[in-house]
């Protein structure tokens, strides 16, 4: 391809980040004419293309590739921008190109004739445009500004319908609980630039960087001791970051509330790139890590994986159940990470992206099918309940289809491509757990039943939407029926079917370690392989995957369902485990308490000695005042009035007049009588 355009892989990746910039300002200057999305649609298809032919063949497995240019000097240091290419970040580059290029698509249908059309174009260009921008970031600096936008453009899109108060609130949410995670990822660049003197990424992570342990071979002079405690507070500031970026437990609130949004927009965001981001960073800086933070970011990730699953297991609400997952599945990836095995993190990122995808464009074609049918016939039901559901083969077998599949990856059945990544991180917890032995055999335990109750919350969700009976079906006629996907929401949805099956990472189905995307991000582990574990953790899983599913059909579709509406642990489950009303009890309406506690003490007392202290040094400005008017004022016109008053009578006397002074004179003798016979 490079024969037919000549340009390098630097000046190509620039080119993909500046496409949907490009989209951005154009359709910000067209406004409201711009309705279309082709200019949108275009950047991406020209953004992929690149990325796919231009920059990822000629870097994968070949050379770094580096362009830096300075910034601006900081003493005697010199603060770069830039763009780094290596597999990992072109890998990053082509998930986010390849998954935004069919939401793009789909949108197309999906959003058609919303009345505020130019506004979602445009922020899905900046946010595409930030996304692909952190992807090949050369510094830490760098990273951040594009982490932040990437934030701002979610908070338009999770907020694109800005007259529900819902939506509101939860782009609201969504940014809020994003600054916790932000100020850990600041304080992290603060950390390593005073510590280090540089945030240049090859500088630090590259295999001659001051935290690679065998950056000592490639000549570097310094290099990190492992156990320093700044080094482990900023790789805690860093997993912050992450946590409230991907969703991690107990900052994964905000993901829920944000399927407000349109559904496409949740695909992308919530699925396949923004809360991967954080798994991209740690993965990135992965050499930063020291056991104590790697130990951490395996436990959350942990905690992140069973809690969502069991979250997932309560909703109704079929993007909720989707948002439950994501959050479940972004544990395995942290899991993967904190066990070492980043390259297994990245590899279910990227089978993740396509099934998850796929699984909510599915779940938007059926609320678009569902929404069509409540404004048609004019009734109150919510379209995204799974209530409301049921039957839908019937009516829209091609996207039960596409969602089947989606569903049999994100469950790891085998020759899906969720097996195949999935099987990578639990084996991988397994050989880690067994080599630490003890409690950490707790985690591979845990994901080997979250992966269970992942194919039963999936299972259910397939059964209780598209078998049984559809609840509607007798308002169904030839008026009014319930429709298969137009063409281009289906044409994405078939794309992404077919790359949720194991041969578009491995030509060997059933074994991870063929993937070209594993070879690609090798990572040497500190624990020994087991050859058994590669054998009887898959086929426990699949297993469990099989028997969760027979128990869902017998539950949702035979009408065994052995719990009542009302049980308590659906309810717990439903309810997140009141995580929610905890924190408003715990942290919000403690702040609030503690703000209208500052408020009377600023009001009451900063305010109130304020006005006392104003007051007294009124008051004593008034009295000094009285004083210097009265009594020093006073004295110094005495004396002046006194001497004025004693030269008018002496300039009386001294007239020049005998008479005067004889008068005078005479005045003065009579006085010295009356004096002498007196006294």
């Amino acid at each position: 391809m490079n024969e037919l355009l000549p340009i390098s892989p630097i000046n190509a990746s620039v080119l993909i980040a500046l496409l949907p910039f490009l989209a951005f300002l154009i359709q910000a200057v067209l406004g409201k004419t711009q309705t279309s999305g082709n200019i949108s649609l275009v950047a991406i298809i020209l953004s992929t293309t690149l990325s796919l032919f231009w920059v990822f063949p000629a870097v994968w497995n070949h050379d770094q590739q580096t362009l830096k240019l300075v910034w601006f000097v900081i003493g005697e240091y010199d603060l770069n921008v830039g763009v780094l290419l290596n597999n990992l970040t072109v890998l990053m580059q082509l998930i986010v190109c390849i998954i935004a290029l069919p939401v793009h698509i789909y949108s197309k249908a999906y959003m058609k004739a919303d009345p505020g059309l130019h506004r979602y174009w445009m922020f899905l260009s900046l946010f595409c445009f930030a996304m692909l921008s952190l992807t090949i970031s050369i510094n830490l600096f760098q990273s951040y500004i594009f982490w932040e936008l990437v934030g701002f453009a979610s908070y338009l899109l999770i907020g694109y319908w800005f007259t529900k108060d819902s939506a509101v609130q939860a782009n609201k949410k969504a940014f809020l609980v994003n600054r916790i995670g932000d100020i850990g990822f600041l304080i992290g660049i603060a950390l390593i630039y005073s510590h280090v003197g540089t945030l240049d990424l090859t500088m630090l992570f590259g295999p001659s960087g001051v935290f690679n342990p065998s950056s000592l071979e490639h000549g570097q002079s310094l290099v990190i001791d492992t156990d320093a405690s700044w080094r482990t507070w900023a790789g805690i500031c860093f997993f912050l970051g992450a946590m409230a970026k991907s969703a991690q437990f107990p900052l994964h609130i905000w993901l829920p509330d944000a399927m407000e949004g349109p559904t496409s927009v949740s695909s992308l965001i919530h699925a396949a790139t923004m809360v991967a981001a954080g798994v991209f960073l740690l993965c990135t800086i992965f050499p930063l890590f020291n056991a104590t933070v790697l130990l951490l970011i395996a436990i959350i990730g942990t905690l992140t994986a069973i809690s969502g699953a069991i979250f997932a297991l309560g909703q109704q609400d079929i993007k909720k159940i989707l948002a439950f997952s994501t959050i479940s599945q972004l544990g395995f990836m942290m899991v993967g990470v904190g066990i070492g095995a980043w390259d297994s993190a990245m590899f279910h990122l990227g089978t993740h992206a396509f099934f998850k995808c796929l699984l909510f464009l599915c779940a938007g074609a059926v609320i678009h099918e569902m929404a069509h049918l409540k404004k048609h016939r004019n009734l109150e039901f919510d379209p995204q309940n799974l209530r409301n559901m049921g039957g839908l083969r019937k009516y829209m077998p091609k996207t039960f289809l596409c969602m089947s599949i989606a569903s049999l990856a994100l469950a790891g059945f085998p020759l899906t491509a969720g097996y195949l990544s999935k099987d990578s991180i639990v084996v991988g917890a397994f050989e880690w757990g067994a080599y630490h032995g003890g409690w950490h055999m707790i985690i591979p335990i845990t994901l080997i039943i979250v992966s269970i109750l992942t194919a039963f919350y999936i299972g259910r969700l397939i059964w209780k939407a598209f078998f049984g009976n559809f609840r509607f079906a007798d308002l169904l006629n030839t008026d009014h029926t319930m429709r298969e996907a137009p063409v281009l929401m289906l044409a994405p949805m078939i794309f992404l079917a077919l790359c949720c099956f194991a041969p578009a990472f491995s030509l060997q189905p059933l074994d991870y370690h063929a993937s070209w995307l594993m070879q690609g991000l090798h990572v040497q582990t500190a624990y020994p392989a087991i050859p058994s574990a590669h054998l009887y953790i898959p086929v426990i899983l699949s297993i469990g995957a099989i028997v969760s599913w027979f128990i869902g059909w017998k539950w949702y579709t035979q009408r065994e369902y052995p719990f009542s509406t009302g049980n308590k642990l659906v309810q717990l489950a439903n309810n997140q485990f009141y995580l929610n009303e905890f924190n408003e009890v715990i942290f919000v309406n403690s702040i609030k308490r503690l703000s209208g506690f500052l408020y009377f003490v600023d009001r009451k007392v900063v305010d109130g000695l304020t006005y006392l202290f104003t007051n007294l040094i009124q008051s004593i400005a008034r009295a000094v005042n009285w004083l210097d008017k009265n009594v020093i004022d006073g004295l110094v016109n005495m004396v002046a009035n006194s001497t004025y008053y004693l030269g008018h009578l002496v300039r009386h006397v001294q007239n020049g007049q005998l008479q005067g002074y004889l008068g005078f004179a005479l005045t003065v003798l009579i006085l010295g009588f009356l004096y002498l016979i007196i006294k």
